[in-house]
């Protein structure tokens, strides 16, 4: 790609981002902790699957061309390499496709062969984000992950071999046994093996994933506490690193960032292809049905299959960019927000920002609002109070990406 092509598309980037998001829905196991739509995989399905998200991209009306593109899932590296392949011509054959500013795709360390990172980074993936979540061989067991430590550290090998831009590591903690120090371990581990981004998420407990009903069951028991002094001891240990926090569950080195999650939180669009996919274009947010039958039946018969859909509103997105944009650690700009939608309830807004400044959960640099430490702690639930404040009745957007 040409300097001039790559200035033409940043100008496109800069005035209105557009991303890409393919839900891959194939799995061979379902992790303990996991709620996403996921399938086994069957040969007849992933052909189908591939065929419908090609058919899918040809019922979008893409107003500009893309700018990021994220495969997730499900498990990506499932898919053979001849597979990916045909996955990658569907996603660019649309306008932007053939070279976004950042391709991002999530592989699970067991699924990483050198052939499968040779036709992604042909195809003009960027970005890698592997999905070790811990290096403890019982943590791993207790969260039902179908990878050993050996894989991770082999996986890793290849993908840094293979030349991507960026490689980001995912790891959980307060996991069910864990202890401090098996969490400082694990971060010990992924910060010498000196990825790119680490990305590190508290466990939640989904209604629909098996540790739920452990949870439910009083096997496994809730340590907010705990909870909060493993998020600040993640916060200072790769501070410590290198690794820039930029928002409350992501680190990166200097130009490392996730652009198509950068975008996202900034409430800006995006186009979601395959079952369960989230969308948010032209002037509508909602999400495929989450079933590949389904969704490959109302495709095959010339129909986006989403359902929910929410017409958008200047203050639905001002709301929503702002319960986003207080997890960033750049915060937002409130003068900014009012001014995109002057009809919101700002008043009751600038009271609860009041509240949180007095409370030493924000600060405020002119027109800039910001979460610290303690705030960034209770980002959930400001962004609850924030959606009380606004009248707001069906919570925020689904379907947001990790890595």
């Amino acid at each position: 790609m040409t300097r001039v092509a790559i200035d033409e598309q940043a100008k496109a980037v800069h005035v209105a981002p557009l991303g890409l998001y393919v839900h891959v829905p194939f799995c061979a196991s379902t992790c303990d902790f996991c709620a996403f739509y996921q399938v086994t995989p069957t040969a007849d399905a992933i052909r189908g699957f591939i065929k419908c998200v090609s058919d899918e991209a040809r019922l979008v009306t893409w107003d500009r061309p893309l700018s990021t593109v994220f495969w997730g899932g499900g498990t990506p590296g499932l898919l053979s390499p001849g597979d990916l392949g045909r996955l990658a011509e569907a996603v660019r054959a649309v306008p932007g496709g053939g070279a976004p500013l950042e391709w991002s795709v999530e592989l699970a360390p067991a699924s990483v062969t050198s052939a499968r990172l040779d036709v992604l980074r042909a195809a003009g993936v960027t970005r890698v984000s592997l999905g070790v979540q811990s290096f403890r061989p019982a943590l791993l067991d207790a969260l039902g992950r179908a990878h050993t430590r050996e894989q991770v550290y082999r996986a890793y090998e290849r993908v840094r071999a293979a030349g991507f831009a960026s490689v980001n590591l995912d790891l959980m903690f307060a996991l069910p046994g864990q202890s401090a120090a098996e969490w400082d371990a694990d971060i010990d581990e992924a910060v010498a093996l000196a990825p790119d981004h680490v990305s590190t998420y508290c466990l939640t407990f989904e209604e629909d994933a098996a540790l739920w009903v452990r949870l439910s069951e009083g096997r496994v028991k809730l340590d907010p506490e705990n909870e909060a002094r493993m998020y600040e001891r993640t916060w200072e240990r790769l501070e410590a690193a290198g690794y820039a926090q930029y928002e409350v569950s992501n680190f990166a080195r200097p130009g490392h960032e996730c652009v198509h999650n950068l975008n996202t939180w900034r409430m800006c669009d995006w186009v979601g292809l395959g079952p369960s996919a989230a969308s948010q274009h032209r002037g509508w947010r909602g999400a495929n049905v989450a079933d590949l039958a389904k969704w490959m039946e109302l495709v095959g018969r010339g129909q986006r299959a989403t359902e929910d859909r929410l017409e958008l509103s200047e203050p639905l997105l001002a709301e929503d960019a702002l319960v986003f944009g207080l997890r960033m650690n750049a915060g937002v700009d409130l003068a900014a927000l009012r001014a995109r939608s002057p009809e919101a309830p700002w008043e009751r807004v600038e009271g609860l920002v009041g509240r949180m400044i007095d409370e030493g959960l924000a600060a405020r640099e002119g027109t800039r609002v910001r979460l610290l430490g303690k705030g960034r702690l209770l980002a959930d639930a400001i962004g609850s109070e924030i959606m009380v404040a606004m009248d707001r009745q069906d919570g925020v957007p689904a379907g947001f990406v990790k890595g």
